[in-house]
């Protein structure tokens, strides 16, 4: 995984696979599988899955070339509300951008270390 800060504040942790070394072909199959890693974990919630390209292009929005398909998968890891300010933390959302011959899987970092490697484990997981 590479961490990089985006648009100079924002912290996100992005890694590519081609579809050849993957278990799985296309973004919403990557969403299936992370939708089952969320519902096995004891505390993440499932919320959504957002289609973010059927709604860029029914806005007539600009979209990078060569992409298919980008998905975003909404949860919660959240057990404990410390404090007004972890809400705009919350809730979760893992980018999935497939291409005809790879896909990208993008996460900004949560506040907790720990939830950031389970994160990570579950995208390297993806690899054959």
């Amino acid at each position: 995984m590479k961490k990089s800060i985006f648009m100079d504040k924002y912290p996100v942790y992005s890694i590519e696979f081609a579809k050849s070394e993957m278990r799985v072909a296309t973004a919403k199959d990557v969403v299936e599988y992370f939708k089952e890693k969320i519902q096995n974990h004891p505390i993440a919630q499932f919320i959504a899955v957002f289609d973010h390209y059927t709604h860029t292009k029914n806005l007539g929005g600009s979209m990078m070339d060569g992409l298919e398909d980008a998905q975003n998968i909404i949860f919660c890891f959240g057990q404990t509300i410390p404090n007004t300010k972890i809400l705009a933390a919350r809730p979760r959302s893992i980018g999935v951008c497939e291409f005809e011959d790879k896909i990208v899987i993008d996460f900004m970092e949560p506040p907790r270390e720990e939830l950031n490697k389970v994160m990570e484990e579950w995208a390297k997981g993806l690899k054959h």
